[in-house]
């Protein structure tokens, strides 16, 4: 199960967070911070996945952007097999989820960059919406992602002529 997704540009600084398990304010920042820190500093040779604090962390760079999807045990499989359940989620599949998911964003935006995010944050999350149910990967078509977006803005802009 996921249970954030990140948006960080090379400086640090979150562009977008997805958090799908309840966190603290405090931790959220906290943990946020940490593993960006470790994420910016390790070098493009070394491996993609790091596990930190209970999380398995896998990122991915794009341009300025890095992609940061962080996965935990499920809360059944932690019930049923104790307290020392591990983390069964496929790392390669979550590396192929983010860069889906940067397609995806690459085929809305033309070619996604970190304005994009900032200046269209709504339809960002709206995309994550459509792709991430509740921590799990529901839609991994860009054409069936994209749609309900597409007749957003051309609802938004019929609104817009109407009043003009």
């Amino acid at each position: 199960m996921i249970s954030f997704i990140l948006m960080v540009n090379k400086q640090g600084q979150t562009r977008c967070s997805k958090y799908y398990q309840w966190l603290p304010m405090e931790e959220r920042v906290a943990l946020e911070s940490e593993i960006i820190r470790k994420c910016l500093s390790r070098s493009e040779l070394q491996c993609s996945f790091i596990e930190y604090r209970g999380y398995k962390t896998i990122y991915r760079r794009y341009a300025s952007l890095f992609f940061i999807v962080g996965t935990k045990p499920d809360v059944d499989v932690t019930q049923v097999e104790g307290a020392a359940a591990e983390n069964r989620e496929n790392e390669l599949g979550l590396l192929e989820f983010i860069h889906n998911l940067v397609e995806t964003m690459d085929k809305w935006a033309g070619s996604i960059c970190e304005l994009d995010i900032m200046y269209q944050l709504e339809e960002v999350h709206f995309i994550l919406d459509e792709m991430v149910m509740n921590g799990y990967i529901v839609e991994t078509c860009k054409g069936a992602t994209l749609r309900p977006v597409d007749l957003l803005e051309r609802e938004s802009r019929k609104g817009e002529a109407m009043f003009k």
